[in-house]
Order: C-alpha cells, then sequence, then structure tokens
C-alpha cells in the first residue's frame, strides 16, 4: 500500500491524518502552510443577517472582535467549521458536508452574509449578498528536501493553491512526478496541480471525506495493479 501524504495546514493537517490512519492508511502530514491571523476591523453586526463559515481557520484565528459577531446565527461548511464555531460560542443554523456550494443553495435566498474567511479564497456564483472579510493567512513554508518523501506516493491536495505551491516545489526539488498519484479535492485543485503525475483525480465531492474515500482508492489500487 502506498503511503499517504496530507499537505493541508494545522490543525486540519493532523484532523485529516487521524482520519486516514483510522480508515487504515498509512498517513503522514506534511504542510505547505501555516496559518497566521490577521488584524481586522469588526462590521456593523446589525447590517447582516448571518455568518458564513466556510473553514474553522476563521474561527480559531479570528480572534477577539468574534465576540461582537456571536448573536448572529452562523451557516457552516463542514463538521470541523461547525464544531469549532460552537466552542467560540456561535449558533449553528446550517451545517453542510458538501463545500460552500452546496451550503449556499441549502439556505434562504437573499441573505445578507458576512463571510470571515482567509486572505486567499475562490469566489462562488450566488444570490446571496455576500462580504468577505478575512481574518487569517496561509504563509508558504520554505521548501524542505523532505517533500521529495512524496515519491512513490499518493498526495491528498486540500485546494488550488496548495496544488500551486506542490507544483512549484516538485519542480524546485526535481521530485519524480511520474512515481506520485495526487487525490485532489476539487477539479480545480487537480487542475492547479498541473501534469506530469502518475494519477491525478479529483474527489467525488469537495470535502475531506470524498477525499479521503479517493485516497484510500488509490493507496489500493497501487497495491492491486
Amino acid at each position: 500500500m502506498r503511503r499517504l501524504v496530507v499537505l493541508r495546514p494545522e490543525h486540519g493537517a493532523s484532523a485529516t491524518v487521524e482520519r486516514a490512519r483510522a480508515m487504515g492508511l498509512d498517513a503522514l502530514a506534511m504542510p505547505l502552510f501555516e496559518i497566521v491571523p490577521l488584524a481586522w476591523d469588526v462590521p456593523d453586526p446589525g447590517t447582516f443577517d448571518a455568518l458564513l463559515l466556510t473553514s474553522a481557520n476563521a474561527v480559531r484565528h479570528g480572534g477577539d472582535g468574534l465576540r461582537q459577531l456571536r448573536a448572529l446565527p452562523a451557516h457552516a461548511v463542514g463538521e470541523a467549521t461547525a464544531g469549532a464555531a460552537r466552542e467560540a460560542g456561535f449558533d449553528i443554523a446550517t451545517e453542510g458536508d458538501g463545500g460552500v456550494e452546496r451550503l449556499l443553495n441549502s439556505v434562504p435566498v437573499g441573505l445578507r452574509l458576512l463571510h470571515l474567511c482567509g486572505e486567499h479564497r475562490s469566489a462562488v456564483p450566488t444570490n446571496h449578498a455576500i462580504v468577505p472579510v478575512p481574518v487569517y493567512r496561509s504563509v508558504e513554508l520554505a521548501a524542505s528536501g523532505d517533500l521529495r518523501r512524496i515519491e512513490g506516493a499518493v498526495v491528498a491536495v486540500h485546494s488550488p493553491r496548495a496544488g500551486e505551491r506542490l507544483a512549484e516545489l516538485a519542480d524546485q526539488l526535481r521530485v519524480d512526478r511520474t512515481s506520485v498519484q495526487i487525490a485532489a479535492i476539487s477539479e480545480a485543485a487537480a487542475s492547479a496541480a498541473g501534469d506530469g503525475w502518475a494519477m491525478c483525480e479529483a474527489a467525488a465531492s469537495p470535502d475531506d471525506a470524498a477525499l479521503l474515500a479517493l485516497a484510500a482508492r488509490l493507496c489500493d489500487k497501487a497495491v492491486t495493479t
């Protein structure tokens, strides 16, 4: 069985590795980014109907400003995000499990949403009025020769930015792409990783569970073919 390498930042990397190991996979974390908080001004809560939370990092790194927004119900993408929001004192109105687009399609049309997000985010077509406020940043970590350990492994790519960074570092370190299989969380993440890999597939839906299901199949496939 091939090893699974998880590139996402902490705390997410450890959570994904733990789920993968519970599935019987040989998994390790090798983050390409570090999450750091940003200074931000808290908008007037009265101008919004609810919060939109697409990452637990927004809650973990939002700081004291979050207290002023607790009266707003939260629509959260994923169990981890919803859990972090509850711990921070927010009421969860919706907990989506299939990405932000599916979540937005499940809530009443026309809501004024305050999106606490990262500095790098992808716009999603929607009928809601969404105001993004970045509260954290993903900072690239320096290149490390350890990344050569992905040779012969399956690599989980959780975002287009991670795919771009992986491709860049693979070229810098002269990683043999033909020995690496990519399990990407979306078609955009798969495309960002570029060409030349032994295999590069996108998960059936943009969530950790679907990504790990794909990764498990690729890890097993290496044994049976």
